[in-house]
């Protein structure tokens, strides 16, 4: 049996994930993490994008967030998102969509519009299709 650690994932409204996982795959804002049991404690910012749990062997979960913390204590990983889903119940169309329209606002030089809005919605949207893409590949 492997070890694994605790790992709860919640967001503003609701508790997404609680169990157990060998290891926790995520985004910090100083790029690719891995957090195995045994792991230092840490405290770090996470980008938007996908959250993604091997909880057995060739098993994993996918989630997308939009940004939150990750905290790592000895027994335990938490994930506070902004907003959470997991990567299965994400909306492609709605995804691709959202790219769409950011990609359009970002082009469109006569617009007037919120850069740093319009470049969010993108990161976001971008980081949703590639949750969705995890999900296909497994």
């Amino acid at each position: 049996m492997a070890y694994t650690v605790k790992v709860d994932i919640v967001s503003a409204e609701k508790e997404i994930y609680s169990g157990s996982a060998e290891m926790i795959f995520a985004t910090g804002v100083l790029g690719e993490m891995c957090i195995m049991p045994g792991h230092l404690q840490l405290l770090t910012f996470l980008k938007p994008g996908e959250v993604r749990l091997r909880v057995g062997e060739d098993k994993d979960e996918v989630f997308y967030i939009s940004g939150g913390i990750l905290e790592v204590q000895p027994l335990q990983v938490t994930v506070l998102a902004d907003a959470a889903e997991r990567a299965a119940d994400l909306d492609e169309a709605q995804a691709e969509e959202a790219m769409r329209r950011a990609q359009q606002a970002l082009s469109d030089k006569q617009a007037d519009i919120d850069y740093a809005t319009a470049l969010s919605d993108l990161a976001q949207a971008a980081a949703q299709l590639r949750a969705i893409r995890k999900i296909r590949e497994q």
